[in-house]
């Protein structure tokens, strides 16, 4: 029985083995298609091929892949059981970064092998395969925290040779791969209950702010009239005004001397 898969990828490896598509063919010493199994549910994708695997045309040999397969293994895989490839399949002069033309030109075989492989999650491994799918993103913000979406899960991770280079990185590096069974386990989960995508806690925090529009300015309306000063129960209030003096009284009347006469009846 042919596999169709394994027929199909071994086509595309012939092809980019004899690529002149871009300058990079020119200093080439092998092509470095890709490797792993047809069949793997995790593919990793890393920049490009170095110096160890411009000589041996396989992806992620030498320090960078001896320590991608230690991080592969302490998962319970192997490199047999995943796929590994890169976002440019030659090598770019003195190691430098893959130029956006390089990357343009390769995109198809890229295309193609995820097509083929149909894998349930990607693991893109530095800022440059990271790009292809969170354009944009900063990998030192979303490390580790994966996007669902077409019934498939995107994880961007540290490229193994900037952990070696920065020891600091091995500890948050080592916990996203100890993640990555958890977000296939998920996958599955939403493939055979047909859930709908939808961002993970963890990536929400990244996702971009919708900024309601600003209020109307209230209408204008006439100011209060100003507020009569309360006086305090312990402030000194004016004097009353004095009471209007009374009248003199007359002068007695001559009458009122005399003395008074009873009557006897």
């Amino acid at each position: 029985m042919t596999d169709d898969r394994a027929v199909a990828l071994e086509a595309i490896a012939a092809q980019v083995q004899t690529c002149t598509r871009c300058a990079l063919h020119k200093s080439r010493t092998k092509a470095v298609p890709g490797a792993g199994s047809p069949y793997a549910e995790i593919m990793f994708i890393g920049e490009g091929p170095g110096y160890n695997e411009d000589k041996q045309g396989l992806p992620f040999v030498g320090r960078s892949g001896n320590y991608l397969t230690e991080l592969i293994e302490s998962i319970g895989l192997t490199r047999g059981d995943v796929f590994i490839t890169n976002v440019v399949k030659c090598r770019p002069p003195e190691n430098r970064d893959p130029l956006p033309d390089e990357m343009a030109t390769c995109r198809p075989y890229l295309d193609e092998q995820q097509a083929i492989i149909d894998p349930l999650v990607i693991v893109t491994l530095g800022r440059f395969s990271m790009g292809r799918y969170f354009p944009g993103g900063k990998i030192t913000a979303i490390h580790g925290r994966p996007k669902y979406e077409g019934g498939r899960a995107y994880i961007p991770l540290f490229h193994p040779a900037a952990v070696l280079r920065n020891p600091a990185l091995e500890e948050p590096m080592a916990e996203d791969f100890r993640r990555i069974l958890d977000v296939l386990a998920e996958v599955k989960r939403r493939r055979a209950g047909d859930v709908a995508d939808e961002a993970p806690a963890e990536a929400m925090a990244e996702a971009p702010i919708e900024v309601p529009p600003p209020a109307a300015p209230p209408a204008k309306t006439a100011p209060p009239p100003p507020a009569s000063p309360q006086r305090s129960l312990f402030e000194t209030l004016p004097p009353e005004p004095a009471a209007p003096a009374a009248p003199p009284e007359p002068p007695p009347s001559p009458d009122d001397n005399k003395p008074t006469q009873l009557s006897l009846f």
